[in-house]
């Protein structure tokens, strides 16, 4: 290997010396970095440097030749199998430096906890390294039974950015489902305030949110403002609609609430009446029987938001998981009969 002259690019911003060589050689040592600074032989435009001093984009790097990187003697990250972590990787939608994307599974829990076991996508991150020191850290979340996108920041700094764009709504993010009925009107707003009921499993696993209506706040001191935006998109008759929903703040199982308390269940949902054969709207439940899977309907289908070190606005968007592809095609859905934000032209 030769002598390399490498270029601070701009996307890689103003960072330490330490952490541009490193994400660019992950095998290289913080102690090795620091030798090869102390001896001169890293030079940024042809000045001598030390590990800690920053580097802006068009500067030269000087990079002397390094030792090959060792291959580890077992290329699968320890306690994941390979079929997770295939399965995991195939769920990228995209990745650069910065952030991952992915198409959340349905069933895989996005985080560990009450119930959900060890398999879950914050545990299986560390097959999403690609190369990189860190694992990719989860910057929000999906129910288990949700599918969709889902965001992971590779540093502190893009989680810390991405969690205020997430906090301030600076992001937008659009759901698809499969509810019972026809609501009325077509699109609409909903506003009940969400409170939290305890469940009745050892863990509380059977915990769920309860609908509080705006007038009765003062009742409810525990209840937090909740506010999910809908259109619906095409439906079968009186019996099921295809919904877009926008979750304009961020509750506990907001979307799955708020259907169902306005007499239009998500299909599948058994916690909040999708898995029964009547419900309180003008459809016949969301427990339809037939060809269509029991499985929850529910989908966040795309999510824009501003690059947190480009800075320019990105959109990714996440194919139907099997069991919903399967519904669509059944019904004689077609992804391209409706528009991809069909919430812009109302607001």
């Amino acid at each position: 290997m030769t002598v390399q002259i490498l270029t601070v690019t701009e996307d890689e911003g103003e960072q330490r010396l330490d952490k541009w060589l490193r994400r660019r050689f992950p095998h290289l040592t913080q102690g090795a970095v620091e030798k090869l600074c102390r001896t001169g032989q890293i030079r940024v435009d042809k000045g001598r440097v030390k590990a800690a001093d920053r580097v802006s984009p068009g500067q030269m790097v000087r990079v002397p030749p390094l030792p090959p990187a060792e291959a580890p003697a077992d290329p699968r990250p320890r306690g994941i199998s390979a079929a997770d972590a295939k399965m995991i990787q195939a769920a990228v939608l995209y990745k650069d430096e910065h952030l991952i994307v992915l198409n959340k599974p349905a069933g895989l829990p996005s985080q560990g906890g009450s119930g959900q076991g060890e398999r879950h996508v914050d545990g299986l991150a560390e097959a999403l390294k690609f190369g990189y020191k860190d694992k990719p850290k989860l910057v929000h979340r999906l129910d288990k039974d949700t599918s969709g996108v889902l965001m992971l920041a590779r540093t502190d700094r893009v989680a810390r950015a991405l969690s205020e764009a997430l906090r301030h709504r600076a992001a937008r993010k659009i759901y698809w489902a499969v509810v019972a009925g026809v609501p009325h009107p077509r699109q609409g707003s909903i506003k009940f305030a969400l409170e939290k009921a305890p469940g009745r499993g050892r863990g509380g696993e059977g915990e769920k949110m309860l609908c509080v209506h705006p007038a009765k706040m003062a009742d409810h001191p525990e209840a937090k403002r909740a506010h999910t935006d809908y259109f619906t998109l095409w439906f079968l008759g009186t019996r099921l609609s295809w919904m877009a929903l926008e979750p304009v703040t961020g509750r506990t199982h907001q979307l799955r609430a708020h259907m169902a308390e306005i007499g239009h269940p998500i299909l599948g949902d058994g916690k909040y009446g999708g898995s029964e054969t009547e419900n309180l709207g003008d459809g016949w439940g969301a427990g339809t029987g037939g060809d269509l899977s029991r499985k929850l309907h529910l989908h966040a289908r795309s999510l824009t938001i501003e690059h947190p070190i480009l800075k320019t606005p990105m959109t990714f968007t996440a194919p139907l998981p099997e069991h919903m592809a399967r519904t669509w095609k059944l019904l004689d859905w077609k992804e391209t009969d409706v528009p991809a934000d069909p919430f812009e032209a109302i607001r």
